[in-house]
């Protein structure tokens, strides 16, 4: 079975990285899937929040990917809140090859993305 994950990233900057995420769901040999990701869209809707924290309470893990801005992006705290208040695992992983980044306040260890990574800590 699965791992059923909710995905936070920053909208606004990152979202090929949700895009990545969800490919790599869809590999037969995942042991995840993605049940939901971050819910803003370029203009929210007034209960992006509330439905984002019910899929939250439907996954076992939130996946915050980690970008340059990520650390400061407000529905990326707002999302990680939510699943701190459910006793959710949060996990965060460097969407990127390259450069240095600030780890997202409150969202756990930072990996650096992989299988065995993933893996590891998706268990």
């Amino acid at each position: 079975m699965k791992t059923p994950i909710f995905v936070s990233f920053d909208f606004d900057n990152d979202r090929k990285l949700k895009d990545f995420i969800i490919q790599q769901a869809r590999r037969p040999d995942s042991p995840f899937e993605v049940i939901d990701y971050s819910l803003k869209e370029a203009a929210p809707e007034h209960n992006w929040e509330a439905k984002a924290y019910r899929a939250i309470a439907r996954s076992r893990i939130v996946l915050v990917m980690v970008g340059p801005q990520t650390y400061r992006a407000p529905g990326v705290l707002k999302e990680i809140r939510m699943a701190r208040d459910q006793d959710k695992k949060v996990v965060q992983i460097i969407g990127y090859r390259e450069g240095n980044y600030t780890p997202v306040k409150g969202a756990g260890q930072l990996y650096r993305w992989n299988w065995e990574n993933l893996r590891n800590i998706l268990n």
